[in-house]
């Protein structure tokens, strides 16, 4: 038996460069191949590893800038045989260039009306689709900011799965109804069709859960939630990276934290192919929905040895180095 496992890469333009005045071309390369650990890093070191992912592409600051950049990036991750499936920050679309972030729409997806979420998402899936991306048929919300009325927007447009659904972001950020422990997929009536594929995550200690994403997990934790999901038979696995996290956040240099981790998790995938195979949405693997999947247990000394890491990465890793260095 084997666990499918989605290897999610979030890609888009962060909106701190663009409050920081940054223009198109400069908000791409510190968003985009910050420090030369991002897009073109990432496809080269999973094609060394032979393994698919997932890139939730955000189409709509091309509003802002055109769609140029949007067709680069999709472009860039089509040609490197990985899929590109719908990624959306509403923020993006009342936003003007230059400005520093002075217009923006609401942040989150769930501020806005089932009418609204339907209107934004029929939006950026002509966007997407214009600038060269076949018809999605996957879905995040950016910050998870997603709610019931997002799945019925979903289901409506033809979508088959979503992948919003952070129980260490609920019920604050991410507030579609379902358990926060909830991590195996799951298809509700009243959804017509659409799974939800919740993001993985796994207990940091009673009660405290986190999200598997590359700059939360240490490697150590990487590794024994891979091994507990396999041994488990888990229905799924999704991981969480974006296309900016290798490196710092300003995008000026690598984060070697980071950076090892991605190392790390793509060789563990590679070592684990016969029971962890990764995939893309567009595969439609079978999934086994409604199951009790549980996530990985607490265990205090892997907590303290990511925690000091994550010490290590804020203080050094994130800090510019001193002139002449």
């Amino acid at each position: 038996m084997t666990t499918p496992v989605f290897l999610t890469i979030d890609t888009e333009f962060a909106w701190r460069h663009h409050v920081a005045g940054l223009d198109c071309d400069a908000i791409y390369a510190r968003s985009l191949e910050p420090a030369g650990v991002g897009l073109a890093y990432q496809l080269a070191e999973l094609a060394r590893h032979d393994l698919k992912a997932c890139f939730f592409v955000d189409p709509m600051p091309g509003i802002t800038f055109g769609l140029a950049p949007i067709r680069r990036m999709i472009e860039t991750i089509l040609a490197a045989g990985q899929e590109v499936q719908l990624h959306l920050h509403p923020n993006w679309t009342t936003a003007e260039a230059g400005d520093r972030g002075a217009a923006h729409d609401r942040f989150s997806l769930f501020d806005y009306s089932l009418a609204e979420q339907t209107d934004l998402l029929m939006r950026a899936t002509e966007l997407l689709v214009e600038a060269g991306a076949p018809h999605p048929i996957a879905f995040r919300a950016g910050s998870y900011a997603a709610n019931d009325d997002t799945l019925t927007a979903l289901a409506a447009l033809g979508f088959s799965y979503d992948s919003s659904h952070n129980g260490s972001e609920a019920p604050g950020t991410s507030r579609i109804s379902l358990p926060a422990h909830q991590i195996s997929p799951v298809r509700r009536a009243q959804d017509k069709g659409v799974i939800e594929v919740p993001v993985t995550v796994i207990e940091d200690r009673r009660d405290k859960i986190r999200t598997f994403q590359l700059c939360a997990l240490s490697t150590g934790e990487t590794y024994d939630a891979l091994e507990h999901a396999a041994v488990s038979g888990h229905a799924v696995v999704t991981i969480v990276s974006h296309g900016f996290e290798l490196a710092n956040r300003s995008g000026t240099r690598p984060n070697a934290v980071h950076v090892r981790r991605f190392t790390a998790l793509c060789g563990m995938l590679s070592e684990m192919r016969e029971v962890l195979p990764t995939h893309h949405f567009a595969d439609r693997p079978p999934l086994a929905l409604d199951r009790a999947d549980t996530p990985l247990a607490p265990d205090q000394l892997r907590t303290r040895w990511r925690q000091a890491e994550q010490l290590w990465s804020n203080w050094v890793e994130e800090r510019p180095r001193s002139r002449g260095l």
